[in-house]
């Protein structure tokens, strides 16, 4: 293992899925892009799996932040999310989600799943809720109009050319969240230049 993890400030995976601790290295197989775009339409999100080194050095790194801590929510509002949030509940500066930038931080995932390096995973943590119906926790269609509307103009049109097809994001339901106390969403980009993911990333002045 390279480092100690507790030197290295990483966000926690997002949802811990069951079954993954009997994935071997010889048995796994990475998430393609047309995979995961498969996996996201028919919303089949409890099938998405991490490595089995990254389980491994995931749940070392989550003792350790629970341990120091009491919490990983206590980690991500001391060290990665914006301290004008305060702590929950939030009083966000707008009721609809991601209107405002000061209401959400968008970061990369350092706990990612099994992709291939040239798929990027980043969370954007929001402390306006989303609406989400009262069946599975899945979200609204009014809920995800402003998700794609925010995606397209934060991610989408900064790409391009083919731009619509190398972004995908998703959210999980509330049942496969194991940080249900801060919003958030995923977001999954291919072949896109590191310099625009550190600007995507940057921290808000």
């Amino acid at each position: 293992m390279e480092g100690s993890l507790n030197e290295r400030p990483s966000l926690p995976r997002t949802d811990v899925k069951r079954g993954e601790t009997s994935q071997t290295k010889e048995h796994f197989s990475c998430i393609t892009w047309d995979d995961l775009r498969a996996i996201v339409e028919t919303n089949k999100l409890a099938v998405l799996k991490r490595t089995p080194s990254e389980i491994s050095r995931y749940r070392q790194w989550t003792t350790e932040t629970v341990a120091e801590y009491g919490s990983v929510v206590n980690y991500l509002l001391a060290h990665r999310l914006p301290k004008m949030w305060g702590t929950p509940p939030f009083t966000p500066l707008s009721s609809i989600p991601f209107e405002d930038p000061s209401d959400y931080r968008v970061l990369l995932n350092d706990w990612p799943y099994g992709f291939p390096q040239n798929i990027t995973h980043m969370i954007v943590w929001t402390r306006t809720p989303i609406q989400t119906d009262s069946d599975r926790g899945d979200i609204t269609p009014e809920s995800r109009k402003l998700i794609e509307g925010f995606i397209e103009r934060y991610f989408t049109n900064r790409l391009g050319h083919d731009a619509e097809h190398r972004v995908i994001w998703f959210k999980n339901w509330v049942a496969l969240q194991s940080v249900k106390t801060l919003e958030h969403i995923h977001v999954l980009v291919r072949d896109v230049d590191p310099s625009l993911i550190e600007e995507w990333t940057r921290e808000q002045k």
